[in-house]
């Protein structure tokens, strides 16, 4: 899926996150790889100014109102971690606020050498609420990703990739192959195993270890009975 606004370096308003939770919503389940890419040399530059004024009409409207706004546009980000599928964030040039928070949306992060993150939402008295908060801690840790939102400083790729915030770091010209290079790694394994190990991570940070082997014991029951049924290799 490509961000299409290069004019507004593909700035976010919350038209865009509604078709993002539309996209997911209609993926069929054959699709095994989903790719979040920016038109132009911009991955997304964050919050569109204009959406200001609209947070300011969005709480008038009342408390639950808009708690319920907030939610529909977390949907945007947050189905890019069902465990169906691996998303996959190609970032090229700015990745701001809701730029980033996008990129840490998604599963596995590849950066062109020229990618600048940040987290502006601090700096403009707001907070990061679109499901970022969570993944960068565990990235990064508490301590780091509270220096990046609270100073507004800009994380390059080669930071970037020495601390955890993206699996690799490539030249710009060499973004599109190198995504493409994971893609056809990622579809050469076992997809149904995959997607099992992918919920067994996404719960590790909730449960007691004790119920971990559990949830890894009962995963590995399900795959051998498929294994044994003759269902390897979907």
């Amino acid at each position: 899926m490509v961000l299409d606004r290069p004019d507004k370096r593909n700035a976010q308003l919350p038209e865009m996150w509604q078709a993002l939770a539309a996209f997911g919503d209609s993926l069929p389940t054959s699709v095994r790889v989903v790719v979040i890419s920016g038109n132009g040399p911009s991955f997304s530059a964050g919050l569109d100014r204009s959406m200001f004024d609209r947070l300011g009409s969005d709480v008038e409207a009342g408390d639950d109102s808009f708690l319920d706004t907030i939610a529909s546009y977390q949907a945007g980000f947050s189905w890019l971690r069902r465990p169906e599928f691996i998303s996959v964030a190609a970032v090229q040039g700015h990745a701001i606020g809701a730029g980033f928070q996008l990129a840490l949306a998604c599963d596995l992060r590849i950066a062109a050498t020229d990618a600048q993150f940040r987290m502006a939402e601090p700096s403009l008295g707001l907070v990061p609420d679109l499901g970022g908060t969570q993944v960068l801690v565990d990235l990064v840790g508490y301590s780091r990703a509270l220096e990046i939102c609270a100073t507004n400083r800009t994380v390059g790729a080669v930071e970037a990739e020495r601390i955890g915030l993206v699996n690799l770091s490539v030249a710009p010209d060499e973004l599109s192959g190198a995504a493409d290079d994971l893609v056809a790694a990622l579809t050469s394994t076992v997809h149904d195993a995959v997607t099992m190990t992918k919920a067994l991570l996404l719960g590790a940070r909730d449960r007691p270890y004790q119920q971990q082997l559990l949830a890894e014991r009962q995963a590995q029951l399900t795959r051998l009975r498929a294994l044994a049924a003759g269902g390897t290799a979907s």
